[in-house]
């Protein structure tokens, strides 16, 4: 928790109690499923909460804007950057019903009122977002073909609408195809530590047809 304190000493403290509060709830819900790797709990705030707040260092949403965090396993980055942005909308999206319960039941005994999870394929997901946000490991060109869709043409945001992602290593091959728009930004930027020296923000604007 004094790592999220460390980069965000502003926070109120309704924020500072819910994200207080995740340790507990995310260690009782891995002792029932592999939420998160077992060897990898005891880093739960700097390797999971704090690497997707790497994205509330990017953009400070508007208030009303609509986040899908597409692909959210145990609630990666959406239930922290809903704690973090309480006047924006976020869509948990994911295939696998049980990662979608966890979700749900954090999201609840935290408050979080705020977000909406949804058990079912990208494929069958028909809202618009301003910004669709991920730590899947889908690539950004499998990702664009299936969540392109998903992206409103209305723009309220300072950054034009469109994909974050939240990705690790060389992803030199994997911009390839969108080199001309994609932009790459170093975690290591906004965050000390060896775990963020190889992480990046993936920022990929989709026009608005």
């Amino acid at each position: 928790m004094d790592e999220i304190l460390k980069y965000f000493p502003n926070l109120t403290d309704d924020q500072r109690a819910k994200f207080q509060a995740l340790d507990a709830l995310y260690r009782d819900w891995n002792s029932k499923i592999n939420v998160i790797s077992r060897k990898d709990i005891d880093n739960l705030y700097t390797h999971h909460i704090l690497h997707s707040l790497a994205i509330a260092k990017f953009i400070s949403f508007t208030p009303g804007s609509c986040v899908m965090d597409l692909g959210t396993g145990g609630g990666f980055p959406g239930i922290p950057l809903a704690i973090m942005f309480p006047e924006v909308r976020f869509t948990l999206l994911d295939s696998i019903g049980k990662k979608i319960r966890v979700c749900a039941d954090i999201a609840e005994k935290i408050g979080l009122q705020n977000v909406e999870t949804v058990n079912t394929r990208v494929e069958e997901e028909k809202l618009k977002f301003d910004f669709v946000v991920s730590r899947a490991a889908m690539v950004l060109s499998d990702l664009s073909k299936l969540a392109r869709k998903n992206i409103a043409s209305e723009q309220r945001n300072p950054l034009p609408n469109g994909f974050i992602t939240l990705k690790g290593g060389d992803l030199q091959a994997e911009m390839m195809p969108f080199r001309s728009s994609a932009e790459l930004f170093d975690v290591s930027e906004y965050f000390e530590g060896e775990f963020f020296k190889t992480k990046h923000i993936l920022y990929l604007p989709v026009k608005a047809k």
